[in-house]
């Protein structure tokens, strides 16, 4: 269900759109909605006959204020012309009820699924209680960091091999890694840490902060992601000049289902 090239923004304005009943939804909703940073999509069940199919879908959003919000989605192609047909629903009670008044041809409506006369029922039941624990955390302001304590150990070299093992087309550039030719000490934290789920896989993220100390006494940092939310499970890494691009970079592979 998620794109991973897709913004929040446009994943609701996509999701609103096609729905034929979204005036429905309380404008409370529709103006929370607009402080959405960040959404998660899961099927939550689903069954198919041989003539006709119905799916219901959990979209999870993590709002400016940190608190978070459910939309339940239900496709189905039960219409006139057999088209694909949406509806958007505020709660978990209200999807169960529109699906159980769908035409006949479908089992009963259960949460968790269950086979039917005429088809199977898939009976994926996502729990995103972790996800949201995950994007939560990226989207989280940093902890107070610990004094840095810089250790003089060829740390120009340290910046060269950071930057060169960074797969991420928008890795720092020449302008950085010259300026990375004057390191004489640095300094690496660990500042985030986390296995989680991705496209049903098992995925880790690690964020690393390489601090450097220049000759002319002032201090820089990259960024390093290092993660495994990669199709074949791989271990990637990717490098950032600014720890909220670091954060939204693993925020958005977190995404990925």
């Amino acid at each position: 269900m998620n794109d991973p090239y897709e913004t929040t923004e446009t994943h609701l304005e996509r999701l609103l759109g096609r729905a034929l009943n979204s005036f429905d939804l309380p404008d409370s909703t529709v103006e929370r909605l607009d402080s959405a940073l960040a959404h998660a999509s899961s099927l939550h069940s689903s069954h198919h006959s041989a003539a006709l199919h119905r799916a219901t879908y959990r979209h999870a959003y993590l709002l400016r204020d940190g608190s978070s919000l459910v939309l339940w989605e239900l496709v189905h192609n039960t219409g006139r012309d057999g088209s694909e047909q949406h509806e958007l629903y505020n709660e978990e009670s209200e999807v169960r009820l529109a699906a159980s008044r769908l035409p006949a041809g479908f089992p009963g409506f259960a949460g968790h699924g269950g086979d039917g006369a005429g088809g199977a029922d898939a009976g994926l039941d996502v729990d995103l209680d972790a996800d949201w624990e995950l994007l939560s955390s990226l989207m989280a302001p940093p902890a107070t960091p610990l004094p840095r304590m810089y250790v003089p150990e060829d740390s120009a070299d340290h910046a060269r091999r950071v930057l060169r093992r960074a797969e991420n087309a928008d890795r720092p550039g020449e302008e950085t890694a010259s300026l990375l030719r004057a390191a004489f000490a640095h300094h690496i934290t660990q500042v985030f840490g986390r296995q989680c789920q991705v496209a049903g896989k098992d995925a880790g993220f690690t964020l690393y902060e390489h601090a450097f100390l220049l000759l002319d006494g002032t201090e820089t940092s990259l960024w390093e992601v290092e993660h495994t939310a990669t199709p074949d499970g791989r271990h990637m890494c990717e490098v950032y000049d600014a720890e909220r691009t670091a954060r939204d970079a693993m925020e958005l592979r977190a995404r990925v289902r």
